[in-house]
């Protein structure tokens, strides 16, 4: 595998996790059981752009040598990075929300 073929799946697991930190702030803020408040979703959005950039900080100097093109290494997985991240904090907030 290439090097920016695992830079995608680290930002698609990254993302997973960034959704896990996401819902364990609800839970340890106690904002998860708010319905349909905004400010769930702006201090869940926060936090993933967080984990992101700091996942970015992380990953640079490790493969920066590696890549052609060093603005690959920011922009490389961020789609998968959102989605994953949308996808997973959405289900695991249901899931908290309704029991």
């Amino acid at each position: 595998m290439k090097t920016l073929e695992k830079l995608y799946w680290l930002r698609f697991f990254l993302g997973i996790i960034a959704a896990l930190v996401c819902v364990g702030y609800g839970l340890a803020t106690n904002t998860i059981i708010e319905r349909y408040a905004p400010n769930v979703f702006i201090n869940g959005f926060s936090l993933a752009i967080i984990v992101y950039i700091v996942s970015y900080w992380i990953i640079k100097p490790k493969l920066l040598l590696r890549v052609d093109d060093p603005r690959k290494i920011l922009t490389t997985g961020i789609g998968i990075y959102f989605l994953a991240w949308i996808v997973f904090w959405v289900l695991l907030y249901t899931l908290f929300l309704a029991s």
